[in-house]
């Protein structure tokens, strides 16, 4: 695949935790801070720092390119470990996500996985695990690379590639995580999904004296 038709590595966690929101983001390019993605985006400046670190017998890696041409993504990783292996150091990614994995913990499951298997290409190596870091309880919650959540990474991949070629924002369907999103006003779930709550709205905008 051209590299030029590569998608971000975010997309992915974007579409799997909903595919409209993904397409706000990329398609349409609409994006509103709240709280939330105000104290996520201060985390992850602190982890894309730049810096390469070593503790011991693992080296720390921030903001590290990753690229894989059969995933037809590229982005950057919050932070890789290489963890030594006798003679060898063995990559370890690790995600940095501001709050709990309540909600999202499918989708950044899928996030960085992708990056595991970028890292994989670029490297040549096996990775059996990655981890998030999650900022409300403080710890580590370990992803173990399994083979479905590989096949269900790439299908996410292809989904979205799939998603950027036709360019077309997918109807909403109205979660229980739609309250705790950014983008709720821009999408407007409950109005856009039931036609009849939309029309109700406009008409009292016109009875209203």
């Amino acid at each position: 695949m051209d590299e030029a038709d590569f998608v971000p590595l975010s997309a992915l966690q974007h579409y799997a935790y909903c595919p409209r929101q993904c397409a706000l983001i990329h398609l349409e390019q609409i994006w509103e801070e709240n709280s939330h993605t105000a104290e996520g985006r201060l985390m992850h400046e602190r982890a894309h720092s730049g810096e390469s670190t070593a503790r011991g017998q693992v080296r720390l890696v921030t903001d590290l390119p990753l690229r894989s041409a059969s995933l037809g993504v590229s982005g950057k990783a919050d932070v890789v470990e290489f963890r030594r292996c006798g003679n060898t150091w063995q990559p370890y990614p690790v995600e940095y996500k501001k709050g709990s994995p309540h909600g999202h913990a499918e989708a950044d499951a899928v996030q960085v996985c992708a990056q595991a298997l970028c890292l994989e290409e670029m490297l040549s190596v096996e990775i059996p695990e990655a981890a998030i870091f999650y900022g409300s309880p403080r710890r580590r919650s370990v992803v173990p690379l399994t083979p479905d959540l590989r096949r269900k990474s790439a299908a996410i991949a292809l989904a979205v590639h799939e998603l950027f070629r036709n360019g077309k924002t997918p109807l909403p369907e109205e979660r229980g995580h739609c309250a705790a999103c950014s983008l709720q006003n821009a999408c407007m779930p409950a109005c856009v999904e039931k036609p009849a709550l939309a029309a109700h709205y406009l008409e009292s905008l016109w009875s209203e004296p």
